[in-house]
């Protein structure tokens, strides 16, 4: 089996390393990931200008966009042949809840299901033990033959920042939510101009129990199926009977 690895931490980061180590001990593993961090690009892919895909060893390149355009350039044939899955981290920090609206990681994991492979998204929610989500992914990929999933859909796992003998388990969740993110944060620029940091995440808002954020609070790894497809269908009727009463 082929493993395409990306990220949206850079080729660099210490998780996609480990992971790429680890995984290249049973695979034929290729890694594909920014030149930079590009936390935070969601789904974005690069349109402005073309994009310099660069070997910077063997079976490992480093791109000048976003972790979208790295998995798009990847499954398109452009970088080194094709691929059977892919798997996007592991991401330095969570993406839980509405973390998945922003998240490169996701994004990266969502573009290889839009062209047709199999995904996984994961991230460790701290930043020291990635050898134990490298540890789950090895887990999760030998019995990845017996899954069966509808078409579109990824897996976003996030796994607790402990020793992996120290896991209790895995646990299917649904995603939570946070509060509101807090208020952008003023820095000084040195011509004076007015200038601001995004302001940071909130706390859960929504930590129940059957969601990512509980069951990662309590030791468990926890993988939550994602699809692309937005539509609320709850609200199409009561829409429907608000727009049949309006004329054009």
């Amino acid at each position: 089996m082929r493993i395409l690895i990306a990220n949206d931490d850079g080729i660099d980061a210490v998780g996609i390393q480990t992971l790429a180590q680890q995984l290249e001990q049973y695979y034929d593993v290729l890694v594909v990931a920014p030149d930079r961090n590009r936390s935070g690009a969601s789904n974005s892919l690069t349109l402005s200008r073309p994009l310099q895909p660069i070997k910077v060893k063997e079976s490992q390149y480093r791109v000048d966009g976003t972790p979208t355009d790295c998995v798009n350039l990847a499954l398109s044939g452009v970088i080194d042949g094709d691929v059977d899955v892919v798997v996007s981290g592991i991401n330095h920090g969570a993406n839980l809840g509405d973390d998945v609206i922003y998240s490169g990681t996701v994004a990266a994991a969502m573009e290889a299901r839009h062209l047709g492979r199999p995904a996984l998204a994961v991230s460790l929610v701290g930043s020291v033990h990635f050898e134990t989500a490298a540890n789950v992914i090895m887990q999760l990929l030998k019995d990845a033959h017996t899954l069966t999933l509808p078409i579109g859909i990824l897996l976003n796992i996030n796994v607790p920042d402990i020793p992996y003998s120290e896991l209790k388990g895995i646990k299917v969740t649904r995603l939570g939510y946070r509060h509101k993110a807090q208020a952008p944060v003023s820095a000084q620029h040195p011509r004076g101009l007015p200038s601001f940091w995004i302001g940071a995440l909130s706390e859960p808002h929504d930590m129940s129990e059957g969601t990512d954020f509980h069951a990662v609070e309590h030791g468990y790894v926890s993988i939550t199926p994602i699809h692309t497809d937005m539509t609320c269908y709850e609200a199409k009727s009561p829409l429907e009977t608000w727009t049949d009463t309006i004329t054009l």
